[in-house]
């Protein structure tokens, strides 16, 4: 659209024209989202980092606490070193864990409470060894 409105029409006809035309042209045919309601954002209130919180979401990325983002890790990796192949892996993770733990307790919290504590690599490898008999 790079013509100019003409003197004298009127601003909304001009508009209404130049969008029947694209109508016509197909323009709106293959828009993202077309035949789809809008997103249920729509009427929220006005966030500026609405794009931020989007890219966030899209990417699958989150910003967690620190001492939250340790509890997921740890999820991760006990979770992990079950599926381990070889106990010295199961106890090399569950000891690079258990540093990272004790380094988050001897420090004073900049979110909510951890609410762990290191775990017993015997133990972890107990359940380890138990998994694998079960195969």
């Amino acid at each position: 659209m790079t013509e100019r409105k003409p003197p004298g029409v009127d601003f909304e006809s001009w508009v209404d024209r130049q969008i029947r035309d694209a109508e016509a042209r197909g323009e709106f045919d293959r828009l993202p989202g077309a035949g789809k309601p809008l997103p249920a954002d729509v009427d929220a209130v006005y966030d500026e980092l609405w794009w931020v919180k989007r890219k966030l979401a899209r990417e699958g990325a989150s910003v967690l606490p620190p001492a939250l983002a340790l509890r997921k890790e740890a999820e991760d990796v006990l979770e992990a070193a079950l599926r381990a192949p070889s106990e010295p892996a199961v106890r090399r993770m569950v000891e690079d864990l258990n540093v990272k733990i004790r380094d988050v307790m001897f420090k004073p919290p900049p979110g909510p409470p951890l609410g762990l504590k290191p775990y017993d690599v015997d133990e972890v490898v107990r359940r380890w060894r138990e998994r694998r008999a079960g195969r």
